[in-house]
């Protein structure tokens, strides 16, 4: 049984990443695993992720691009202000304007740099660089 999905998630595509595989299949799918997925999409991380059903929650098949050193879950899901994530920057990304927070907010999941501009706080989800 799985306690994390999302950090199942991004575990395995790290993993395929990293033995040099082009497709990865998440299992289960969910919403909030299918968001995280289409902003590392939109941010260049990873190619597009297309739902695949069956009996069991379904699974969603991610194109991997090659172009992620590193992904993970934040742990505990830490708030933050909207003036408060360079202290988050400088915890989980190795430079300055590499890599992305991912952030929910009460408008819906978005990266950090989005957040900063659109002065919105929230909890910290994940993290990609």
């Amino acid at each position: 049984m799985l306690n994390d999905p999302l950090a199942t998630a991004l575990s395995k595509i790290q993993n395929y990443e990293r033995i040099g595989r082009k497709e990865c299949l998440v299992m289960p799918a969910s919403t909030i695993i299918k968001k995280v997925l289409e902003l590392l999409n939109v941010n260049g991380y990873l190619g597009a992720a297309e739902l695949v059903s069956d009996a069991r929650g379904g699974a969603l098949k991610v194109a991997l691009l090659g172009k992620i050193n590193k992904v993970g879950v934040i742990k505990p899901r830490f708030s933050v202000g909207s003036l408060g994530y360079e202290k988050f920057e400088k915890r989980y990304l190795p430079a300055k304007n590499v890599g992305v927070l991912i952030v929910s907010t009460p408008t819906g999941l978005m990266t950090h740099d989005e957040a900063k501009k659109n002065n919105h706080g929230g909890r910290l989800v994940a993290y990609c660089y």
